[in-house]
Formats: structure tokens, sequence, C-alpha cells
């Protein structure tokens, strides 16, 4: 898992700073913090959000999560599961497994799409070719 760049250091970032690092809106940020995908984000003196390394190390697990196709609602359960503690490692585990499987499915489907794809340009660079053969 790549990390976002961030200057050496700093461990207090702003909501400004956090969408520049990692591309997510300032909405979608607080929306995840709403609906307890993001763990509790500390706030300063005057009460704006601070993310922490941490967050953004969680943020880009998130990222990949995202990717996989998993159902928000299992990102939630699986934040939940976290934060309940090591009592929950199988059923995290369960959880990542199954998401793994979908993966592996997905990238058949997409390798079988490939194929398609690979054909049909196959077929139109020779349809393309042949004019020329019977032209000479």
């Amino acid at each position: 898992m790549t990390e976002h760049p961030r200057p050496a250091g700093q461990d207090s970032y702003s909501i400004s700073e956090v969408v520049a690092f990692t591309g997510l809106t300032a909405h979608t940020l607080r929306w995840y913090e709403r609906i307890g995908l993001m763990p509790h984000v500390d706030r300063s003196h005057t009460g704006q959000r601070r993310f922490s390394n941490r967050d953004l190390d969680w943020l880009a697990f998130v990222g990949k999560l995202r990717l996989t196709g998993m159902p928000v609602a299992d990102m939630v359960r699986y934040a939940e599961l976290l934060r309940e503690g090591e009592s929950t490692f199988e059923s995290r585990q369960e959880l990542l497994e199954s998401t793994r499987r979908d993966v592996i499915s997905r990238i058949a489907e997409l390798h079988d799409t490939l194929a398609v794809l690979d054909h049909k340009i196959e077929f139109y660079a020779g349809a393309r070719r042949a004019p020329e053969r019977h032209s000479a």
C-alpha cells in the first residue's frame, strides 16, 4: 500500500490538507466520520478536525477497499470490528477473505472481457489489411 506524500515529522493535518493528500472531498471525509468509517478524528481547540498520519494510513486502506468494490456497509463493519480489538481478528479475516474472493472473480471477468476486446481489435485490424492484399 503506498502512502500519501506528507511532510516529514508532521502528524497533524487540516481537512484541506487531507483533501490535497487523498483526493477525497471534505464532504466525503465528513461523511466517513459520520457513518463510522473513520475512527475518532481529533479536534483543535477551535473545533476543527485534525487528522493524524494514522488517519491518513487508514484512508489509504479504505481507498483500497473501495477499489475492491466492497460495499460501504462492509467497510463500516470492518471499522467497527477493528475498534472492538483483537477478539475480532477472525471476523475481520473472514470479511477480507470474502472480499478477496470477489476481487479474484472480478479479475477473471475482466480477463474474459479483455480477451473479447482483443479478438474484436484483431478482427478490425485484419479487415483493414484485407483490401490492401487484394489491391496489389
